[in-house]
């Protein structure tokens, strides 16, 4: 029989997959994944909130929930909340009904329906892109039908911020042109603005017309603040322009399987949100038609329940500061072995990941000889680490330094 399949051709190496199936084919038993965007406990476990299982037993014991379609939009008390816990209390944008917020399958999923209504609707249909940036940021946008351009963002030579060429790059951009910032913990370098730079990167962005897509991933999750790593967003809101905002609950809540997040779009008017809603659904429609209840009524229990909600914040801390402590852990390992060069980054840096600036021969090295395993980048999540693996990293970073210069 003829197979009408046979022409598939076989799909390109996923760099990050690729590493994952490495390790989880290496038998050795001090073998170690960093290459993976979960956080792990110190025992390194992966994590359920304790205010998560508390308000999925809360929700178990309501015996009057149903599994009934959502609608279109999603859980309303759930994007009411969201749209608070993104923009603040007070925000005038929501005061004034120019605020449309979605719920969406986690992050990707937000950004992908925000990309398919750009799409159709933004009449300049490039979108610019941190170099580096998240590996699923271009391939969304692309299948979307979005023409994706860079923009310089990050320094080798310091590994910090390449800031005069990230102005640069987007003041020489069309007007209209949709830019993808990341509000917070940037991946994959860690590196972020500062909130300084981030005033001039707003009044570049909006005397040049652009239009700002953040990708909040990491809200509470890189400083331990909701609300500082929610400044950059809040900042462009403020000034009465648009913007969207991806939001995602898979770091900052743990609901990484529930596929939890939201859409967020700040309109100039209560009339153009309106339109924009219905626009928007159009989108959602054809391609999920309705999203899942569990992720959001987990989230809603939390966010409306002041006790719940305190709750949580100190949980969120607590992983952010356990990062935070990897940090300079590794920072003070790394020292202490005299390897050569500054490695201050590390604690410069803020959020899941950091680029260590090893080399990828460096990195296949690692892997090779001490079973450590990191994106051929030399990125590596920092929420992976522990106490007791630290010193591992650190000895293999010496090693491989010191042979390959």
């Amino acid at each position: 029989m003829n197979s009408i399949l046979s022409s598939v051709l076989p799909a390109p190496k996923d760099p990050v997959l690729s590493v994952i199936f490495a390790c989880r084919d290496d038998p050795s038993p001090v073998k170690l994944n960093l290459s993976a965007g979960t956080y792990r406990t110190e025992e390194g476990k992966p994590l359920v909130l304790d205010v998560v299982r508390r308000a999925e037993q809360q929700l178990a014991n309501d015996l009057s929930r149903d599994k009934e379609y959502l609608p279109l939009n999603g859980l309303p008390e759930f994007n009411k909340l969201s749209t608070k816990l993104i923009l603040g209390d007070d925000s005038p944008a929501v005061k004034e009904n120019r605020v449309v917020t979605i719920q969406c399958l986690s992050g990707t999923g937000s950004l992908r329906v925000g990309a398919e209504f750009l799409a159709t609707h933004n009449k300049e249909r490039v979108i610019f892109v941190p170099d580096p940036t998240w590996g699923n940021h271009p391939r969304i946008f692309a299948l979307a039908g979005l023409s994706v351009e860079y923009f310089r963002y990050y320094d080798p030579k310091s590994r910090g911020l390449d800031f005069k060429g990230m102005l640069e790059d987007l003041g020489a951009a069309p007007p209209g042109a949709i830019v993808v910032l990341q509000a917070c913990g940037h991946n994959p370098t860690g590196v972020d603005p500062t909130f300084e730079q981030w005033e001039q990167i707003r009044r570049l962005v909006r005397s040049k017309s652009l239009l700002p897509f953040f990708d909040s991933a990491y809200q509470g999750f890189a400083s331990g603040s909701l609300d500082s790593d929610a400044q950059a967003v809040r900042m462009f809101v403020a000034d009465g322009g648009e913007c969207l905002i991806a939001q995602s609950y898979a770091k900052n809540m743990g609901l990484y399987g529930e596929r939890i997040g939201a859409l967020t779009i700040v309109c100039t008017s209560e009339d153009v949100a309106k339109k924009v809603e219905d626009q928007v659904l159009l989108v959602v429609r054809p391609m999920y038609l309705t999203p899942p209840i569990h992720g959001a009524s987990i989230v809603a229990t939390i966010l409306k329940n002041s006790d719940m909600y305190n709750d949580w914040t100190i949980e969120l801390k607590g992983m952010a500061e356990r990062i935070i402590s990897m940090r300079q852990q590794l920072y003070e390992a790394i020292q202490a072995r005299g390897t050569p060069g500054d490695w201050s980054h590390i604690i410069k840096h803020i959020g899941m990941f950091t680029f260590t600036g090893l080399s990828e021969e460096q990195v296949h090295l690692i892997a090779k000889e001490y079973h450590i395993y990191m994106t051929y980048d030399g990125r590596i999540s920092m929420a992976s680490l522990s106490s007791k693996t630290v010193p591992q990293l650190a000895d293999a970073i010496h090693a491989v330094v010191t042979r390959i210069a």
